[in-house]
């Protein structure tokens, strides 16, 4: 009888309590307009609040490939960070400057679609909740960061910034960024490159002119810190508010080893506002 009640007992703990492995499996969830993949740390209670990043792919990517990043899920399981990875329209993305902004279906009311689902099935955490994005997802962090903004409190874009034209201003406001690129990038170039003869990526360095314009900071970099291969020119006395950062490496199209704990790091404490 003792060993029918303990079975029970730990059958009804799995129902109300996540386990370690159910907890940490991708699932897909489709809502109007398209679908976005989510993935729960390991080892979440099932009720803590939960610091969320939403990470957007990379060109011809899908929200699956960001979750098959080993090294990114074990630091995010550290840190008990909920993983969100929408589902790019084939692969691409409607922000600023997009080749296909004009047939793509609306990026923007879709990703508040996101994040209204996800603070319907999760505790969102509404003051850790994060953009990031690697490439053209870098660049949708960009545009989401300048046309949405809150609720998101920080924004950790990798080597993808504006297309031209590049906002003339950003109904959003000021916003915490922290821009990650490889000076040798020959994809997404720091000076941006033409696209079908059409279309321009932008220039890294006259975007962040841009935001320290729109933040109220002062025209140059205040400081610059080194973090790992990180070389990173900071502006944070900032009369309308947030803190920027451009941190370069020497490397070409891709994520620099060890980025994610010290842009988390970062995040974190700009969020808390300190």
């Amino acid at each position: 009888m003792t060993r029918v009640v303990a079975t029970l007992a730990a059958v009804l703990l799995l129902l109300v309590s996540p386990s370690l492995s159910r907890a940490s499996e991708p699932q897909s969830v489709k809502i109007d307009g398209g679908s976005y993949m989510a993935r729960l740390p390991a080892g979440w209670d099932g009720k803590a609040p939960l610091a969320t990043v939403v990470y957007f792919h990379g060109y011809r990517q899908k929200g699956a490939t960001v979750m098959r990043n080993k090294g990114l899920l074990k630091i995010l399981d550290k840190r008990q960070i909920l993983l969100i990875s929408p589902d790019g329209e084939g692969g691409r993305w409607a922000h600023q400057g997009s080749p296909r902004r004009a047939t793509l279906r609306d990026d923007d009311a879709f990703v508040r679609r996101v994040l209204a689902d996800v603070r319907g099935r999760w505790p969102v955490d509404p003051k850790r909740l994060w953009a990031s994005g690697f490439s053209i997802g870098g660049s949708m962090t960009w545009h989401v960061a300048c046309f949405i903004g809150k609720p998101f409190t920080a924004f950790i874009p990798v080597a993808g910034a504006f297309w031209r034209p590049h906002p003339l201003d950003c109904p959003a406001g000021p916003a915490n960024i922290l821009h990650t690129h490889g000076t040798a990038d020959t994809v997404v170039p720091m000076k941006g490159r033409p696209i079908a003869g059409t279309y321009h990526q932008g220039d890294v360095r006259e975007g962040m002119a841009f935001w320290r314009h729109q933040n109220g900071c002062a025209a140059k970099p205040t400081r610059v810190t080194s973090v790992g291969t990180l070389t990173c020119k900071i502006s944070d006395q900032c009369a309308s508010g947030g803190e920027l950062q451009l941190c370069l490496h020497g490397g070409q199209h891709g994520i620099p080893k060890g980025w994610a704990n010290p842009a988390l790091d970062w995040a974190e404490r700009v969020s808390a506002g300190k």
